[in-house]
């Protein structure tokens, strides 16, 4: 599962402006491996519970969790 270039953007009412944030594909592969469960349960989310300011606050937290780890990571 993938989040395509243009998920986030566009007419679709059904849209999540939130998922931009969790695509992975430009990283390089040690930091898409990071990257990549984090997209896909914010995939999961926006398609399975309904649109409300829960649902926002649920992508937000686990974007800052993907960043945290992605900075893990790299860490030095």
């Amino acid at each position: 599962m993938t989040i395509g270039p243009h998920e986030g953007t566009g007419p679709n009412p059904d849209y999540e402006p939130m998922l931009q944030w969790f695509r992975y594909e430009h990283l390089p592969p040690h930091l898409q491996e990071v990257s990549k469960p984090f997209g896909e349960l914010a995939r999961k989310i926006a398609a399975d519970l309904p649109r409300n300011p829960e649902r926002t606050v649920a992508l937000r937290k686990l974007l800052e969790s993907k960043d945290c780890a992605v900075r893990a990571l790299l860490f030095k």
